[in-house]
């Protein structure tokens, strides 16, 4: 259970265990670990494991094929899961569903496979693709014209294919506004982590950045926080250090190359221990859609949050009650700073948070909003 999509989708599973019988199907790249290995115990699915071939990572293979999506004007994610409707639909034969729920807006194209089976199929939309990719293209230092282009094709392709489904579920309010014009009933169905007391570890002289390295706008923010932020509170908090949690650290070791103070933990199997040590949790993205998890993490950790207004974005929270919001390296820099120089304010907003994970943001709460919507 690595990153905040896959997090949703746990989520999502065990609510539906609780109130159907279950299918899974699962997209596995050729040679990868099986993912049905992960179901949890308790969970009785009956499953099927797509293939989806090896794909290179090399900046080359890379790059020709997205200039090869380019000219066939497709989502990038979109194409890389297709192709394996004959299959699934073989898997479906015969079979009758009450409810079908695609996961990610790169499988909306399987709707029509899995029509035939379901009286009522809905699409989980962990972002609004076509806003995170035109979010990621004014970041981005070398690709923003080709960013530019697949948000223009991802915003054709939600025309064409949110109309089809009988309902949506989104991460947020702000979500939910985006897709509204596809006519289609919305629920929003908010990011969540199992109900658990938070961790009791000791805090160290530590602020905590929790991401996936691989998503271009956790790089994007970690590069401006280095860049703008972090200078700037070492010299005021010489002591401090920046831990970094999450998998494909070697993704961002160009970043670190000329910054002190930071490590980084790698793939850990789980991040509230980690960030529960933090006196601060940081959040500064600058692109993005959905919501943030790496709060909703730090709420659960109870550790005290400073945030971007897009890092925030989505969430039911107070600035200033629940989290600090600031947008200039300035500000969040001072935010930084008054929490680990006032221990009161920093244990009042960290209360805050825990209290608001335990009201909005577990797994029972989000649930309620699923069953208040008749599924």
């Amino acid at each position: 259970m690595h990153g905040g999509g896959a997090m949703r989708t746990a989520s999502i599973l065990n609510y539906l265990n609780r109130n159907f019988q279950v299918d899974l199907a699962l997209f596995q790249e050729e040679g990868a670990e099986c993912p049905a290995s992960h179901i949890p115990n308790g969970l009785s699915c009956r499953t099927t494991v797509l293939t989806l071939p090896r794909h290179s990572r090399s900046a080359p293979a890379r790059a020709l094929r997205n200039l090869n999506r380019l000219f066939r004007g497709v989502v990038p994610l979109c194409d890389r899961f297709h192709g394996r409707q004959s299959e699934l639909s073989a898997w479906l034969d015969g079979q009758e569903y009450d409810l079908a729920v695609l996961e990610h807006f790169w499988l909306a194209p399987y709707e029509s496979a899995i029509r035939r089976h379901a009286r009522h199929v809905v699409l989980d939309l962990h972002n609004v693709e076509s806003v995170l990719l035109s979010r990621t293209a004014a970041q981005s230092r070398g690709a923003s014209l080709a960013l530019r282009r697949f948000a223009s094709i991802a915003e054709e392709a939600e025309r064409e294919l949110l109309p089809r489904f009988d309902g949506l579920w989104v991460t947020s309010d702000s979500d939910a506004a985006q897709v509204r014009t596809s006519g289609v009933p919305v629920t929003v169905y908010p990011n969540s982590l199992p109900a658990a007391p938070p961790p009791v570890v000791d805090k160290q002289d530590i602020i905590a950045f929790s991401a996936n390295w691989a998503y271009p706008p956790n790089q994007s923010g970690l590069r401006w926080f280095l860049g703008r932020v972090w200078p700037g509170l070492r010299r005021r908090h010489p002591n401090l250090e920046l831990l970094l949690i999450g998998r494909n650290p070697e993704l961002i070791r160009p970043l670190l190359a000329i910054a002190e103070g930071v490590q980084c933990t790698g793939g850990v199997p789980e991040a509230l221990p980690w960030i529960a040590r933090a006196r601060v949790a940081i959040a500064p993205l600058l692109a993005g859609s959905g919501t943030r998890l790496k709060i909703v993490e730090a709420w659960a950790a109870k550790a005290p949050v400073v945030a971007t207004s897009i890092g925030a974005e989505g969430l039911t929270a107070t600035a200033g009650t629940d989290l600090l919001i600031e947008d200039s390296p300035e500000g969040f820099a001072a935010a930084v700073s008054r929490l680990l120089e006032s221990p009161e304010v920093a244990n009042r907003i960290a209360e805050a948070g825990r209290s608001r994970f335990e009201s909005s943001y577990s797994w029972p709460a989000a649930w309620e909003t699923l069953a208040r919507a008749g599924f």
